[in-house]
């Protein structure tokens, strides 16, 4: 082939393809920046295994076979229907050898006293302003009223065989007042309860329309007029944050319990029991150890409990006697007494006795049916 001659289609080599064009900015999504990392930053660390282990909740395993489960107390692996195991720590309990006693076996978890006991990994102080948003404490601009009987400045008449109610003398040192409220704040988180000071209703639950005193087998005693005073004067005081003078404490055979911070009178009005109100009906196999009766009706599908598993107060953690030996029954220092409010029931505990500070407080908790189990409380 000579020189001048072109080359053959076949052997030219193709052109390059052009250059893709830039591509446009897209104004929704910036360009994501360069990180430059330093080449003497120091590596992350990784947490040990055993460090994630002990901060990790408990996991629970089933076990194929579970026969040779024996009670930590006793050592006996009779009665297995009234034998706990431990969700924490995998350990069998007998319900009436576990301290405190369990009424029956519950259905959801549970945890032995020592699980209960373990300090968690990182207990957190609750400040004063959760305290405050907490319980929905009301700000008053105006001068607190002093705390008085409904009837000073009347006439006095002095009855008998009644005697009035008396309310609360609230602590007054700021610090003191605020150690009471944590103290009810931690037994209600620890229990995942929200506060609550009266009763609640729910459509779909209990409607309101169903607490009628007058439904009440044999009737029910109407709260007098100066009573219902000293309830009203409780309440307004509790809605500014002023509380009776009490603190929850956690004992190893009872659980939370309730003691007088202060001394209290006798017939000073305690707390009302407040809770979810439920027809009795539907709670007939609800393992909440704390129903409190609040209407008992001619006809029983209209009774109503009170139901503080999920809302409630102090009134939650004030512990039952034994009311089965003489011991259980001279611990009592309040009774629990329900009385028709302007046609409605309520339930009110109420100090029987002079309590001394730091006396703990008990009541029976068989005031009418006498059907809770009480024979295994301390």
């Amino acid at each position: 082939m000579s020189p001048s001659t072109p080359p053959s289609p076949a052997t030219t080599p193709p052109p390059p393809p052009p250059p893709p064009p830039p591509a446009e900015p897209n104004a929704s999504t910036p360009p994501r920046p360069f990180r430059r990392r330093h080449p003497s930053s120091p590596p992350r660390k990784i947490r040990s295994l055993r460090l994630i282990l002990a901060r990790a909740k408990h996991v629970v395993i089933e076990r194929e076979d579970y026969s040779s489960i024996l009670c930590e107390k006793c050592g006996g692996g009779d009665r297995p229907h009234e034998l706990l195991l431990c969700d924490g720590c995998d350990v069998g309990f007998h319900i009436d050898c576990v301290r405190p006693v369990v009424a029956r076996v519950p259905a959801g978890q549970w945890l032995c006293p020592s699980c209960v006991e373990r300090p968690p990994t990182r207990v957190r102080r609750i400040s004063q302003k959760k305290i405050i948003d907490f319980f929905r404490i009301q700000k008053y601009k105006s001068v607190r009223e002093k705390c008085t009987s409904p009837s000073q400045g009347r006439s006095i008449v002095i009855h008998k065989k009644r005697r009035r109610f008396l309310p609360f003398i609230p602590t007054e040192d700021p610090a003191r007042k605020l150690e009471q409220m944590r103290s009810l704040a931690t037994a209600l988180t620890a229990y995942k309860m929200e506060y609550s000071d009266e009763l609640t209703y729910s459509p779909d639950i209990a409607p309101r329309s169903a607490n009628q005193a007058a439904l009440e087998n044999g009737g029910m005693q109407v709260l007098s007029k100066e009573d219902t005073e000293t309830v009203n004067q409780c309440r307004a005081m509790c809605r500014r944050g002023d509380y009776p003078p009490l603190l929850v404490v956690y004992d190893s055979n009872e659980g939370f319990t309730v003691q007088a911070d202060s001394p209290i009178k006798d017939m000073t009005y305690i707390a009302e029991y407040c809770g979810d109100v439920d027809y009795i009906k539907n709670r007939e196999r609800d393992d909440c150890d704390s129903l409190m009766t609040l209407l008992l009706a001619t006809d029983p599908s209209q009774s109503l409990v009170v139901c503080p598993d999920k809302r409630g107060n102090i009134a939650r953690f004030i512990n039952g006697i034994n009311n089965h030996t003489p011991e259980g029954k001279k611990k009592q220092n309040v009774k629990c007494v329900r009385y028709n409010v302007d046609g409605e029931c309520r339930v009110f505990l109420i100090a029987t006795r002079d309590i001394a500070k730091g006396e703990r407080l008990y009541y029976d908790y068989n005031g009418y049916e006498h059907e809770y189990p009480t024979h295994h409380f301390v």
